[in-house]
């Protein structure tokens, strides 16, 4: 039985122990970072050794946004922008910066899918405040304005389709207040829930036909003012499911953030519980990963169901040349580049 649960190996490649307890564990997919990225053969070899280890298709992600949050780095791999440099194209030429963001996400798309990598976690569709913590967000939002954010949003997650690598929609119901960095500490929201809908989650209704999302390490005082998202019955259910419309196949943040609290079993006991179809738990050790599946569970019914549609919406990798097209958005993005 698949287990409800995504997880990543410690070292560039499965070793002998990984592979008998991924065998074992049976998670839903795997998460890469840079460690496993070091040429495009060796993302090649670990995303064929994590399906052959398993016997079967998996979901591979990495967050391969562009700017600071990227796995696979330059030189080896092409050097992409940014999300706020789209944004800041938005105000010169709006249709550019659609074209920019539809064929960024593609070239994105195309990059990781050609390896082996089948879910890209872009884009990003928090509204960042004023007064928000830089660190968390920054240039990883496309604008402040929900309605940039959900024009720009809609070009990325068509381009990714497009490219080959299922996006993925963040950081459901919106992380744009957060006054801390959720790797670090517990951000606590205190925005009315009428702003938040106005706001925050206005982007994530607009795009709630996504194939996959992504929760939010956050206490909202006006949803429940105990509980961080990815742990709340009342955030997931009343807000992601019913308020905001999401049906697809939702996963929580990394379970490791200093956001939360409590051992890892706890952690993926209660993001199950609280709604996630999906844990996700990032860069611990084997034993902790023996913690966290004491946690897990088989993914449910509805779960598999929302993974079957994900699953097809993929297209068959490209290989055509990407040349054409980097020059392209190299010219496109020209004017906020200089």
């Amino acid at each position: 039985m698949v287990n409800a649960i995504v997880l990543d190996c410690e070292g560039a490649r499965l070793s002998d122990d990984e592979r008998a307890f991924f065998k074992d564990a049976d998670p839903l997919g795997f998460i890469l970072f840079a460690r496993h990225c070091e040429s495009a053969e060796a993302v090649r070899a670990h995303c064929d050794e994590l399906r052959d280890c398993l016997g079967r298709d998996v979901f591979i992600l990495i967050d391969q946004e562009g700017g600071r949050v990227t796995r696979m780095k330059p030189p080896v791999f092409p050097e992409h922008a940014a999300p706020g440099l789209i944004g800041q194209l938005w105000r010169l030429d709006p249709n550019k910066a659609l074209e920019a963001a539809h064929l960024n996400a593609k070239l994105l798309g195309r990059m990781v899918s050609d390896l082996g990598v089948n879910v890209n976690c872009i884009p990003s569709l928090d509204a960042p405040q004023m007064e928000s913590d830089p660190a968390t967000l920054g240039d990883r939002a496309f604008a402040r304005h929900r309605d940039t954010i959900v024009a720009l949003g809609r070009a990325a997650v068509e381009g990714s389709l497009e490219g080959g690598a299922l996006p993925v929609v963040k950081h459901m119901p919106g992380l744009g207040r957060a006054l801390c960095d959720s790797h670090l500490d517990l951000p606590r929201v205190s925005a009315s829930l009428n702003d938040l809908q106005t706001e925050d989650f206005a982007p994530f209704k607009a795009l709630n036909d996504a194939p996959l999302a992504m929760t939010a390490h956050v206490v909202y005082e006006a949803l429940d003012a105990e509980t961080p998202a990815t742990l709340s019955q009342e955030v997931i259910g009343g807000v992601i499911r019913e308020q905001i419309g999401f049906d697809g196949l939702l996963f929580s943040d990394d379970l490791k953030m200093q956001a939360l609290s409590g051992g890892y079993d706890a952690r993926v006991r209660d993001a199950l519980a609280a709604g996630c179809d999906v844990a996700l738990l990032c860069n611990v050790t084997l034993s902790e990963k023996e913690l966290a599946m004491k946690g897990a569970a088989p993914l449910t019914g509805a779960g598999q169901a929302r993974a079957a549609r994900a699953m097809a919406f993929l297209q068959p990798p490209s290989h055509e040349d990407t040349a054409a097209d980097y020059d392209r958005l190299k010219r496109l993005l020209h004017p906020v580049m200089i």
